[in-house]
């Protein structure tokens, strides 16, 4: 069953097309992740699904009531956390969690009971009485998050919940996301965070100036889209690319930190010959490891060919 279709879905801003007939069907039970460059459509596409934006052709179907036809009834079903923050800095966590859940119809006590279990769960009961313009940021990320789901929705829209996060922030908020699909909860996910996709999607969109250019598994999409392993190493003193120029098998070389990432459809005969250079030339291999296709190869090899 497919809880999220959208059909042909347009949205124009003067000239600028923002999102331009895209069509999308999330099944049930499934974490979905929406990927794409800046100014692609994420945003615009999450708003029109979400009763925020009337789009200028096509339809958003929610849990299988149109959203043109009972908005209201649609997003009772739904919670959503915005790309800006909608909690209240005025208002303690409590009391923003208590009054998002009366909008949602729930009664006091479950109110109470869902508020206490989430801000424990998400490392914010021992600051739910101060007001939430004292938070830090990511505190204030997690609040937005509780707000979203503290009536249990079926169906979760998070436009870009962990960027800019700190680490502790964004494995809570991860954790939440997680947690809740496995109590049953669909969750759209749009992002930057091209292996955090990776992780946690079962199905990912790739969306670029305004069309949808690759659905299918993180995984599937690896294979397809890039074919290269790379080789990951660095060494006790500084090197430069030409050291791995001598070998014809490197297709690429990028820098990566404090180490050198070099790609290749034969890692095996990259480690030996990493090897042989570090005996000549009398260094150390402080690390090496070697890795699998990224999915974020195949998101660029993919939007870069459609540009």
């Amino acid at each position: 069953m497919d809880v999220i279709q959208a059909d042909h879905l347009s949205k124009s801003f003067g000239p600028v097309i923002a999102v331009d007939d895209i069509s999308i069907a999330v099944k049930k039970g499934i974490i979905y992740g929406f990927l794409g460059p800046n100014g692609a459509g994420k945003t615009t596409t999450i708003r029109m699904l979400t009763g925020v934006l009337t789009p200028d052709t096509g339809t958003a179907v929610i849990n299988g009531i149109n959203m043109a036809d009972d908005p209201l009834t649609a997003k009772l079903g739904m919670g959503v956390i915005p790309e800006n923050g909608t909690v209240y800095g005025d208002l303690t966590a409590e009391v923003n969690l208590l009054w998002t859940g009366k909008f949602y119809g729930m009664d006091r006590s479950s109110r109470e009971r869902r508020a206490r279990e989430i801000l424990s769960q998400l490392g914010l009961l021992d600051r739910k009485d101060d007001l939430v313009r004292t938070y830090s940021k990511g505190m204030r990320q997690r609040i937005g998050v509780a707000c979203a789901i503290i009536h249990s929705p079926p169906v979760l829209f998070l436009d870009e919940p962990t960027s800019g996060l700190d680490v502790h922030s964004r494995r809570l908020v991860i954790n939440t996301i997680r947690q809740m699909n496995q109590q049953g909860c669909t969750i759209f996910l749009t992002t930057h965070n091209i292996e955090e996709a990776s992780a946690i999607c079962s199905t990912v969109s790739i969306i670029n100036q305004g069309r949808i250019i690759a659905t299918d598994s993180p995984e599937r999409l690896k294979k397809t889209y890039d074919l290269n392993h790379f080789v990951e190493v660095s060494f006790d003193q500084p090197v430069t690319a030409e050291l791995f120029s001598q070998n014809g098998i490197i297709s690429r070389v990028e820098p990566w930190g404090d180490k050198w990432r070099l790609y290749t459809e034969n890692p095996d005969r990259v480690v030996k010959f990493l090897a042989s250079v570090a005996e000549r030339d009398h260094l150390t291999i402080l690390t090496i490891a070697t890795s699998s296709p990224s999915l974020e190869e195949a998101f660029v090899q993919l939007t870069e060919f459609e540009r």
